[in-house]
């Protein structure tokens, strides 16, 4: 089973803001460079072969889990102030997954593919064409 990893989404506001970032910094890379997202982190991960292994990046967005990104390498390096740093290679989609809370922590946790909340398009389908600032809404209100 592969190991996935959980990080906040500091500065997004939902979903869409995390899939126009990612839209964003793509346009910016030269011709010819592979449709790779990179996310940059202090830490490297010591289990980077089972992450590797079919997992994933989940990423907390105001206070709940509510997407991922296949996770391609984890690639450790030393940036210009010779301090050791990640760079963390995705697959540039944003799959929605179904929302779980998840309190606010520093760096990045491990997720166990078990604990791993199931993508939103095969356990409710209809859903995903629902606006996100709705779901969350009706999360909040006991409706879903």
């Amino acid at each position: 089973m592969p190991l996935h990893l959980l990080k906040l989404c500091v500065g997004c506001d939902g979903i869409a803001d995390l899939d126009d970032w990612i839209r964003e910094r793509l346009a910016k890379r030269p011709a010819g460079s592979p449709r790779e997202h990179v996310h940059v982190t202090r830490m490297v991960p010591k289990r980077a072969d089972e992450l590797v292994a079919g997992g994933s990046l989940y990423w907390v967005i105001r206070g709940e889990i509510a997407c991922r990104q296949d996770l391609l390498r984890v690639e450790p390096f030393v940036d210009q102030e010779g301090v050791g740093r990640c760079r963390l290679v995705l697959k540039p989609q944003v799959v929605p997954v179904v929302p779980r809370p998840y309190r606010a922590f520093q760096g990045w946790r491990y997720l166990a593919a078990a604990e791993a909340p199931p993508d939103l398009d095969r356990s409710a389908p209809g859903m995903l064409a629902m606006p996100e600032e709705m779901r969350r809404e009706l999360r909040a209100l006991g409706l879903l």
